[in-house]
């Protein structure tokens, strides 16, 4: 029998230790739903870049829906412009039809309200198509410069993905009235006297956009007998089909974005579930592990109890 050091008592008081910092690491997974970092640290480290992912991931999916309504945005005015280019052209036939000079003159009054709006709607620095401070019909990448009232040149360019140079491109019509882009070719041609369908002459004139929508050069009072200043009916269609395809690309640029957010939501969700399986607790499992160690801790104090009294035996030897 030995009384200087208790040896049952410090191996009980040892497993007893060992149990108390068992139950309070579970105590604290059960408490944050998280392992700690020295309980799987190479797992900590791919958790945390899978997190990092996760972060940047969801940032770029708002990028998307913010292209997206920016491009939803557009295609309302290009509606705009594009209803207001056909009543252009109703009024053209109108003109054409039996009227007298005031009914002619009022038909001009309203086909030049439809140029001058959309002029307000494309044009200079106060034109009314923006999206949060870019303009959306004036070329370029719609950031107004300083001076001269223009815009940066090149594109909208967004960032859509977690990683470097993963952008897209959003490419704006330009709709100002000072824009001299092509729309199309007007094709006309006499024919000799003789009824034989012979050509005596043609014309080949291109129609420029700027001279659709500029009062000074189009109007319903124009000579439609002229071929090179008149079919104003046949080079406003050619305006409707300017507008349409600007309208089809932005549809196009709209549903890839659409696709690019539903890609990152998947790409998204995978994560996460990957990264849940490394960061996240079982939470039946570790209860389980923490009504153990509670037992053992109980069991151990009870235990210690009984080790400390065991020198007491000594006494009887003396007594």
């Amino acid at each position: 029998m030995r009384i200087q050091n208790n040896q049952p008592a410090f191996n009980t008081w040892t497993n007893y230790t060992m149990n108390i910092n068992l139950m309070q690491k579970s105590m604290k997974r059960l408490s944050t739903g998280m392992i700690g970092n020295t309980d799987d640290p190479a797992g900590i480290g791919i958790s945390e870049r899978m997190r990092s992912q996760i972060k940047a991931t969801e940032m770029a999916r708002q990028n998307t829906e913010n292209g997206i309504s920016l491009a939803q945005t557009a295609d309302s005015w290009l509606q705009k412009v594009s209803d207001m280019v056909s009543r252009m052209k109703s009024l053209a036939i109108e003109s054409e039809g039996i009227m007298s000079k005031q009914d002619k003159s009022n038909v001009q009054t309203e086909f030049k309200a439809m140029q001058e709006e959309i002029t307000r709607i494309t044009s200079f620095n106060t034109s009314a198509a923006k999206f949060n401070g870019l303009y959306l019909f004036r070329g370029g990448n719609g950031v107004a410069v300083m001076t001269n009232d223009k815009v940066q040149t090149g594109n909208i360019k967004i960032q859509i993905g977690a990683d470097v140079d993963q952008k897209v491109t959003l490419s704006l019509k330009d709709l100002q009235v000072s824009n001299t882009a092509v729309v199309g070719t007007m094709h006309t041609y006499e024919y000799n006297s003789t009824g034989d369908q012979v050509i005596s002459a043609s014309y080949h004139n291109v129609v420029h956009w700027n001279s659709i929508i500029n009062i000074n050069k189009m109007s319903v009072g124009m000579d439609n007998t002229d071929p090179v200043k008149g079919k104003i009916i046949g080079k406003i269609d050619m305006a409707i089909d300017y507008i349409a395809t600007a309208r089809a690309s932005m549809g196009a640029q709209q549903k890839r974005i659409e696709n690019t957010r539903d890609g990152l939501m998947t790409y998204q969700d995978n994560l996460t579930a990957a990264e849940s399986k490394i960061r996240d607790v079982d939470m039946a499992r570790e209860s389980s592990e923490f009504a153990k160690d509670q037992i053992l801790v109980n069991a151990g104090l009870a235990v210690l109890g009984q080790a400390n009294q065991l020198p007491q035996s000594v006494l009887r030897l003396l007594g």
